[in-house]
């Protein structure tokens, strides 16, 4: 008798159980978590935009940092003048950052050999394996960069974050959160900045 009340709670609260467990399913694995976020940004509903007012009001060029990629070799800003630089912050384990890396390497990909064009991406895994890693399991094409000297107003700690130099070395774009960067209309905003 005990045993069919039960097996009779079970079958009418079964639903609940399995809800809760996708919840938590989705809450606790930054795979389904960045899976979830991607189908989401697939809406369009994310999609990356410079405003030509942010372009028009900002007449200083960005403070001066340095990077260094993965060979060691220093990047300035000052060596960047005259291009076009797109800057992205992310981590492996920031499932946001997941979520917009597919759409940031097919814009890279688009755009890598075009000599108008810098790409940082900047990487903030506490160890380098985790960061080479990802890239290699996902056959992603990014280089990979690393911090020494970014001031706050470039990047504030907040993963993902974007930024887009203009040639002048003015941010005409920055971007604090998950967006796609490979839509067509993102595309020709960032050639018209040439």
């Amino acid at each position: 008798m005990e045993e069919n009340k039960i097996v009779n709670w079970f079958k009418r609260n079964w639903k609940n159980y399995l809800f809760y467990a996708v919840i938590l399913f989705f809450l606790f694995n930054a795979g389904a978590k960045s899976w979830l976020l991607q189908r989401i940004m697939s809406t369009g509903l994310f999609n990356a935009k410079i405003k030509t007012e942010q372009t028009a009001n900002n007449d200083s060029p960005a403070p001066s940092f340095s990077v260094t990629d993965s060979d060691g070799k220093i990047i300035t800003a000052d060596s960047l003048k005259g291009k076009v630089v797109l800057i992205n912050f992310w981590a492996s384990w920031c499932p946001p950052c997941r979520a917009e890396m597919p759409s940031l390497n097919k814009l890279y990909n688009d755009l890598k050999n075009d000599e108008h064009f810098v790409f940082l991406f900047i990487n903030e895994d506490e160890h380098i394996e985790s960061a080479k890693k990802f890239i290699s399991k996902n056959n992603y094409s990014i280089p990979l960069y690393f911090r020494l000297n970014v001031p706050t107003e470039i990047f504030s700690g907040t993963l993902p974050t974007t930024l887009v130099l203009d040639k002048h070395g003015k941010i005409v774009l920055k971007h604090e959160g998950m967006a796609s960067y490979d839509s067509e209309n993102f595309i020709n905003q960032l050639k018209k900045l040439q």
